[in-house]
């Protein structure tokens, strides 16, 4: 009779506590680098759930029931296909990732999964930088290795428990050491023209400007510091009053919300000064406009110039994006208006602010065809008129701009600009809204212009004969301003107010970091890597070169480290070596070992005279007995951990 006996996997030991507790806290610090674009629901479950599991466990050790797991995962990809409709993409990919990872976590019982786990959580880290690419989340994301590495170092075997710092420190040397390859890699590796993983970005919802613009529109965005763009200029930038930067011009109006007007056609018209040339650095906006300044003559191949000089991308801007353009700002734009442009021009919804329009006909009345004195007369209004500027103005009604200019006498740029244009309608003056960005803070250490989203901005433009449009800010001429939301611009008026003047100064001082960071990293793209080599005589670096040059700095990197290796090498015993370091330590500490005592009766006496030390004496016990006694030649790793605990071993003093 034959018989075939079975080979059986050979049985993983039980993952002790202190790696599963390391192998927690690293999926938790994926969690919170992920949950900024992750659904909130979702964060909280995946919370729950590792809390949950890293309770249960020390409870009772045991893998979580498929019953269970099978269900979760089912649900988890239900949950992602329902919130964004596909598991395809950067932001359903990045949250499966994420789940899977904290489900992982219901099956680690051995230090195989505890590897698995941990080798999954260093991916998933790293994909956290597919959307945010700034010196603090890199800096984040690279120190979120620390625990995914000590959890690492403590799967290694007979590796003796420590306190939590000193399970992080040598993770964080790892690091430093690692950072000139990293450099290395980060310079030479040849770059691709595209994205790696070739799927585009989905639109995210972000604050910033809309094309459309209603009463309360702008009240989130002003209180909104983040940075929308960085404008660096080829001279002198402009002053502060002629920095406006045109996204949307808006024509028509339905007695409650602007609305861009469909309009086809070759760009206006302008007759212009002097060009001011400057470089723009655009944050993601999700949308096509790209802000110019004033009226741009000289665009950019990345984007169209539409008939009202609004400036529009090919496509919608998902990632930050960097472009040039020239401006006027002195110019005539458009001094021939046809009949179809001053019917749009002039157009009112009817049933709509009564009020306002009886007193543009006054004004007209009054007037006469002095467009001038029209114009002059709504700037006193604002001016003298009672108004102020103020972030929470009081609700409106149907009647928007009647309550506004006749009742509250409260509002921002928005409500400004619109009751300033519907008066210049009601008088007969051609007029619309443009919004974009007004003002700005100068970086004189950067050299730059950086507009944050807070400098949102609406004003108005009517046409006058032989002039054009003609750009007027009713914002600028209120007298009174009260914010009290905080808001860091909020438009002219508001220019030089702040409640956080002393937090937003600092940053500002901080942004020029970003901003470097911005030009030198995330800017270093495929044709600077291929004029990196330039001042050395070599114009066009090819890929062949790049590779040359990676191996030699490579190879002059790993040379210190065998230099140091060979140098270091260990001696020929080096478990007596660290043998004879403990029994030092110990005499110190009044316990000398005695002629002809055991490695075992003298490590079990040194325990009885040294109870506060008993669970590392035992375990240095057991760690020398089997490195002398039970392998013919000591395993590497267990060899090195002894060494470490030898060292690490600090005894308090016996006293009789």
């Amino acid at each position: 009779m034959i018989r075939f006996r079975l080979f059986r996997r050979k049985p993983q030991p039980v993952l002790e506590r202190r790696p599963f507790d390391l192998l927690c806290l690293t999926v938790a610090v994926v969690l919170g680098v992920h949950a900024p674009h992750l659904p909130w629901w979702l964060t909280l479950g995946l919370a729950l759930t590792l809390g949950l599991r890293w309770w249960q466990r020390r409870q009772r050790a045991g893998r979580a029931s498929a019953l269970l797991k099978l269900p979760l995962v089912a649900l988890l990809a239900a949950a992602v296909v329902l919130h964004y409709s596909t598991l395809f993409g950067r932001e359903p990919g990045a949250a499966m990732v994420t789940g899977l990872l904290v489900l992982k976590l219901l099956e680690t019982e051995t230090p195989r999964d505890a590897r698995v786990g941990a080798a999954f959580a260093c991916f998933a880290l790293m994909s956290a930088l597919l959307f945010n690419q700034s010196l603090v989340a890199t800096v984040l994301v690279t120190l979120g290795l620390l625990p995914a590495i000590a959890t690492l170092r403590a799967l290694e075997p007979a590796r003796p428990q420590t306190t939590l710092p000193r399970e992080l420190l040598p993770a964080l040397g790892l690091l430093g050491v690692s950072l000139p390859l990293a450099l290395i890699a980060f310079l030479f590796v040849p770059r691709l023209s595209a994205p790696l993983w070739g799927t585009p970005n989905s639109p995210q919802g972000r604050t910033g400007l809309s094309s459309d613009m209603s009463p309360g529109d702008f009240a989130q965005i002003l209180l909104d510091d983040t940075p929308a763009m960085r404008v660096t200029f080829d001279g002198n930038p402009p002053p502060n009053e002629q920095r406006y930067f045109r996204a949307y011009v808006l024509w028509s109006y339905d007695g409650h919300t602007w609305r861009p007007q469909a309009r086809n056609g070759r760009p206006a018209a302008e007759e212009h000064g002097p060009v001011t040339r400057y470089t723009v650095s655009l944050e993601a906006t999700g949308q096509r406009v790209l802000p110019a300044l004033d009226i741009p003559v000289e665009t950019t191949a990345l984007a169209q110039l539409g008939p009202d000089r609004e400036l529009l991308a090919d496509r919608p801007v998902n990632d930050r994006l960097t472009y040039r353009l020239g401006s006027a700002l002195r110019y005539h734009l458009q001094t021939q208006l046809n009949d179809l442009e001053r019917r749009e021009a002039l157009q009112l919804p009817a049933g709509f602010d009564p009020r306002a329009h009886e007193l543009g006909a006054r004004w007209r009345a009054q007037y006469g065809s002095n467009d001038t004195a029209i114009i002059q007369a709504a700037m006193k209004l604002f001016r003298d008129g009672g108004f102020s500027y103020t972030l929470t103005p009081a609700p409106l009604g149907t009647n928007a701009v009647d309550d506004f200019l006749f009742a509250t006498h409260e509002g921002f740029c928005e409500h400004y600009a619109s009751s300033f244009t519907v008066l210049m309608r009601a008088a007969g003056i051609p007029a619309r809204v443009v919004t974009g960005y007004q003002g700005g803070y100068w970086n004189d250490m950067g050299n730059y212009l950086l507009v944050r989203q807070s400098d949102a901005h609406a004003w108005s433009e009517a046409w006058l004969p032989g002039r054009g449009w003609v750009r007027f800010d009713p914002t600028a001429a209120v007298r009174t301003v009260h914010l009290n939301q905080g808001s860091t611009t909020a438009g002219a008026a508001a220019a030089d107010w702040s409640p956080n003047r002393w937090t937003l100064g600092w940053r500002n001082r901080w942004d020029v970091v970003n901003q470097w960071w911005n030009q030198g990293v995330i800017g270093f793209d495929t044709l600077r890597q291929h004029g990196l080599l330039t001042p050395f005589g070599v114009n066009d670096t090819s890929v062949g070169m790049l590779g040359l040059v990676l191996a030699i700095g490579g190879a002059l990197f790993a040379v210190p480290g065998l230099l140091w290796a060979l140098w270091k090498r260990p001696d020929a015993d080096q478990a007596l070596t660290s043998m004879r370091l403990l029994e030092k330590r110990l005499a110190a500490a009044g316990v000398a070992r005695r002629r002809s005592e055991g490695p075992q009766h003298y490590f079990s006496r040194a325990a009885r005279a040294l109870p506060g030390h008993r669970t590392e004496l035992e375990h240095l016990m057991r760690t020398y007995l089997e490195l002398r006694y039970a392998h013919e030649e000591p395993p590497a790793d267990l060899l090195k951990n002894f060494r470490q605990a030898a060292r690490d071993f600090r005894p308090r003093r016996v006293f009789k």
